[in-house]
């Protein structure tokens, strides 16, 4: 059979390419497609089959799983996707960044499954990651806007190499938050269980002041459900030794008490802005807690930006719509806009899902930055093991059948 690998970055018309694909309006090299029938795995399509669910009250995907779709985690979502394409009558699969979102584990499961199916299925891989290249993959591309130009090693192509923009050193805030403990978080031997199935099983974990963490698990693992506990979101957390900035859990704090302590960023939060927000626009509206900015702001604000776009190499373009920038533009716009009040605690919650080597190193370097230079901890959210982050700390959560544990590495 015949696969095709095609290497995108965040300039890559990459949803063009998909649909002339899809349609079998592509000349060479996909001429041999043409008559063939195509199916998509994308985070687009899982977005479909859970809208066709809940229209319909029937389930269209995991039949077997005793949850909806929309219920699991995105990592199981995609297991479930493939499952059901390959099931199906498609004569080859494109598959769009297949390995986002997923484990290590779950990444070497469905490499292996991709394996089995590629003597009888053909693949067009969409790829951001040099690491995620298929082995049974020879024939590369890389999508430059809207053109393919063939690639010759794969191994030495988009070099992720950090580029040393960041001159000059983190901005202050306007107004630092005062907080007099070194201990931000504490959980003591704490169970979260749902309907009788208990997901974490005493979890003990201790977060200081100016700790760069990075929290790994399986996909189902429960870091959704931990980060919620963090949050103060999670009901569960009452009467439970949970210490969140110095106050017990349930002792009189609002939600609106922990929320101000936290800056927090998870892609998926960029799906809600669609209006037409400038990027200094987009930016400055972080200090009011808003989606776009709607009051004028002060003089003190619009310098702080500058600040920041300066620091990011983004002052050029603060006149321009957010919507318009690439999405690793939009990560680190979204990054800053979560620590422009340099928050007690930051949550970067799979911030470099979806990004090319390039931008994905960029994004970490600047992490990386905050830590060193302020006293905001950070809990770094990944599936992957990031080549270039350099966490003080790893809390992995670890599957068993009473519920997951916590350990530091």
């Amino acid at each position: 059979m015949k696969h095709w690998a095609i290497f995108v970055d965040n300039n890559s018309n990459k949803s063009e390419f998909i649909r002339d694909l899809m349609n079998g309006s592509l000349g060479t090299p996909f001429s041999s497609l043409k008559i063939h029938e195509a199916a998509l795995f994308s985070k687009r399509t899982i977005a479909r089959l859970i809208d066709e669910e809940e229209k319909h009250g029937i389930k269209t995907v995991a039949k077997e799983h005793f949850q909806p779709l929309k219920s699991m985690s995105s990592g199981e979502q995609k297991k479930a996707l493939l499952e059901h394409l390959m099931n199906g009558h498609a004569d080859y699969i494109v598959l769009d960044n297949p390995f986002d979102n997923l484990d290590v584990a779950s990444q070497k499961e469905l490499t292996v499954l991709l394996i089995q199916r590629s003597n009888r299925t053909s693949f067009v891989q969409i790829i951001s990651r040099k690491k995620d290249l298929l082995p049974f993959i020879s024939d590369c591309y890389f999508l430059r806007n809207s053109s393919l130009e063939a690639i010759e090693n794969p191994d030495q192509f988009l070099d992720s190499t950090q580029k040393d923009i960041f001159k000059g050193n983190i901005p202050k805030p306007l107004k630092p938050i005062n907080y007099e403990h070194e201990v931000l978080i504490e959980l003591r031997n704490v169970d979260v269980e749902f309907s009788g199935n208990r997901v974490l099983n005493s979890i003990d974990w201790t977060i200081k002041r100016g700790q760069l963490w990075q929290l790994m698990g399986k996909n189902g693992s429960g870091k959704t459900t931990l980060l919620s506990m963090i949050t103060g979101e999670n009901p569960k957390g009452y009467g439970q030794e949970l210490f969140l900035f110095g106050k017990k859990k349930g002792s009189g704090e609002s939600i609106w008490d922990i929320k101000k302590q936290i800056g927090y960023f998870t892609p998926s939060m960029t799906d809600k802005f669609n209006g037409y927000h400038t990027v200094e626009n987009m930016l400055i509206s972080g200090l009011n807690d808003s989606i776009g900015l709607y009051i004028k702001p002060t003089e003190a604000q619009i310098r702080l930006a500058k600040e920041w776009l300066v620091l990011i190499d983004m002052w050029h373009i603060k006149a321009k719509q957010f919507f318009e920038l690439s999405m690793g533009q939009q990560r680190l716009i979204m990054t800053v806009r979560a620590m422009l009040k340099h928050p007690l605690l930051l949550i970067l919650d799979e911030p470099t899902a979806g990004l090319d080597d390039a931008s994905a190193a960029l994004l970490v370097a600047l992490v990386n930055k905050i830590s060193r230079e302020s006293e905001t901890t950070t809990i770094f959210v990944s599936h992957r093991d990031e080549p270039h982050l350099e966490p003080d700390f790893v809390y992995e959560l670890q599957m068993t059948e009473k519920g997951s544990r916590g350990s530091v590495k």
